[in-house]
């Protein structure tokens, strides 16, 4: 593989683990991230939110949702979504004090609020390599049905982006012909580090 990948979503549970869950088992060189500032999971009801810290193991959450209420969290996937998160990495890892992980060609997010913070803060890093990275929107609904699609339509576009020489001198083309084929819009920028 010519190119490093970071998928990035909220919480670094659902959308970005599935993407990046599927990316690695196809040999890509990938990493995952979440933006938000603590990692969200859903609770007994909209108000009461499981809230963890970002580096809080997978199999943490996992043990505690279990304690609390295996059906309710088996039920609406939150186990099973940790246990496959689990066999990807250790825990969620936020992105803005990640920066020491090196630099990625290409960052995928998952949700406009997430992209915005993305580039916000590749902007207020210094630009000490000068080297390009190309950061990408899917939009994906936060369930696990459209985190499996996003995850799908992530491998296509990383695949074809590996299948250039440069990204920098195919990705218009590349982004059009995604957004004919899947009729879905894509939004892109590039910043550097």
């Amino acid at each position: 593989m010519k190119f490093r990948y970071a998928m990035v979503c909220s919480s670094n549970q659902n959308r970005s683990m599935e993407a990046h869950s599927l990316l690695k088992r196809h040999g890509f060189d990938v990493s995952s991230y979440g933006t938000g500032a603590h990692v969200k999971l859903p609770g007994p009801s909209l108000r009461e939110p499981n809230v963890y810290d970002f580096g809080t193991p997978y199999k943490q959450m996992f043990d505690d949702l279990r304690r609390k209420d295996p059906e309710l969290y088996k039920r609406n996937g939150i186990l099973p979504m940790l246990k496959r998160n689990s066999g990807v990495k250790l825990a969620p890892q936020r992105w803005q004090d990640n920066a020491a992980d090196g630099s990625f060609s290409v960052v995928f997010t998952f949700e406009e609020k997430v992209f915005d913070m993305v580039l916000e803060d590749l902007h207020n890093r210094d630009h000490v390599l000068l080297k390009s990275v190309l950061v990408i929107n899917l939009e994906v609904k936060d369930n696990h049905e459209e985190a499996a699609v996003g995850g799908q339509l992530t491998l296509e576009l990383c695949q074809k982006i590996e299948a250039v020489e440069s990204w920098e001198d195919s990705i218009d083309e590349i982004i059009t012909a995604f957004e004919a084929k899947h009729r879905r819009k894509l939004v892109y920028s590039i910043s550097f580090y």
